[in-house]
């Protein structure tokens, strides 16, 4: 049990007790209308690396457009929290600033992205603190996953390794993963070198090959469009959820059938199902209905 009396160090350790503090990002959850988000630390890591933004805007016409950004800090970099926080904020930011001003939904994704990355180059441009001076440590860096919901278009946009699923309210349709990850196992099997459970087996399966952050390698924003011709719910996530729901059949499974009315309710039992797998990552999930409803209304 936390004393709750002494100093507590960067890392979240009290310096009295020597047990973990509670802090602000542990857990995280808001809903914003009718989509959600939850955030959390997970079983193994001390601290909540992930960060998240959604929000409800609208169109010229009026027409609503719902907005989620998911991004995972680098644990191997410095600040990866920070870099994390910062990313989603920007990227939020920017798809809030252009969507009421008419700029097409994939086209702000795309900016969107340049402003998180933006951001995070910012952080390693920031003073070094004495617990920042780590000659061997990288620029903050993060990955990044968004999705842009309106009444008739869904846009996606991401760098790393973080994942958008779709799946269709009526599942008697597949659902569908809607992103590619910039990662190792992801290119051994786009050069044919591996089938996808030879790579993702493979130790080095999840090594990112694209981030946000000062040391990145030349930035490319991905960006894609979907029109789904029924109902159903977005799902963004980090690979704290989706290790433990890979494939999109296993993603549908997790996801509750009331998951587009009760988004909030939905996130909470996605998290869930993550930490009763095991919990060894930070875990972060946005949930948005498809189309998105009307200005107003909100979860059932």
């Amino acid at each position: 049990m936390a004393c709750r009396v002494g100093r507590v160090d960067r890392d979240g350790y009290c310096e009295n007790c020597g047990h973990a503090q509670p802090r602000e990002r542990d857990h995280m959850e808001q809903e914003s209308g009718p989509i959600a988000a939850v955030s959390d630390r997970g079983l193994r890591h001390h601290r909540n690396e992930d960060a998240f933004s959604v929000a409800c805007t609208a169109l010229p016409d009026g027409a609503p457009a719902n907005v989620a950004i998911v991004c995972d800090g680098v644990s191997s970099a410095t600040r990866p929290d920070d870099a994390s926080l910062a990313a989603s904020r920007a990227a939020g930011e920017s798809l809030l600033g252009a969507l009421p001003r008419g700029t097409h939904p994939q086209q702000a994704m795309h900016d969107a992205i340049l402003a998180a990355s933006h951001a995070v180059n910012a952080l390693a441009a920031e003073p070094a603190t004495a617990l920042q001076k780590a000659p061997h440590q990288n620029a903050p860096a993060c990955t990044l996953v968004g999705a842009v919901v309106t009444a008739g278009l869904l846009v996606v946009g991401w760098v790393g390794d973080s994942r958008v699923y779709w799946v269709p309210a009526d599942r008697t349709t597949p659902p569908a993963r809607l992103t590619e990850d910039d990662s190792w196992a992801a290119q051994m099997v786009a050069a044919g070198l591996m089938n996808e459970a030879e790579a993702y087996a493979d130790e080095r399966a999840h090594a990112i090959t694209g981030w946000l952050g000062a040391d990145a390698y030349e930035l490319e924003p991905h960006t894609a469009s979907f029109k789904p011709d029924r109902p159903g719910v977005v799902v963004v996530c980090t690979d704290g959820l989706w290790n433990y729901a890979e494939s999109a059949q296993e993603m549908a499974e997790a996801v509750p059938l009331d998951a587009a009315v009760r988004p909030l309710h939905g996130a909470r039992v996605l998290v869930g199902h993550a930490l009763d797998g095991g919990g060894h990552d930070n875990v972060t999930v946005a949930l948005l209905p498809f189309p998105a409803p009307p200005q107003g209304a909100g979860s059932a």
